[in-house]
């Protein structure tokens, strides 16, 4: 089942992000192999600005997974929620209907 990972992040998030970036980009990248992963980034504080410097509000993931409880497991063990970047998140089901595979 395809579940939809909202994320909201603390304030100030970007120097924890920047600190541990790349092992959760890594990390989802391997989902991406498997398939799992349909899309996911983040949500850009500021439209247009690079949120690199401008920072994040959160992000999105959507991944299949066997249960909200497997992906609520998954994310609390990611990088960023070891590093406090996360402040609030939501796991629902997802059903993607379009565009058609």
């Amino acid at each position: 089942m395809l579940y939809a990972i909202w994320i909201e992040d603390v304030h100030d998030s970007l120097p924890r992000r920047l600190k541990v970036r790349e092992a959760h980009l890594n990390r989802l990248r391997e989902m991406v192999k498997t398939g799992r992963v349909k899309m996911a980034g983040p949500f850009p504080k500021v439209a247009g600005e690079d949120p690199t410097q401008s920072g994040f509000a959160g992000g999105l993931i959507v991944a299949e997974f066997d249960s909200a409880e497997a992906a609520e497991q998954w994310l609390k063990e990611d990088p960023y929620h070891a590093a406090g970047v996360f402040k609030n998140y939501w796991i629902q089901p997802y059903l993607k209907v379009l565009p058609a595979d």
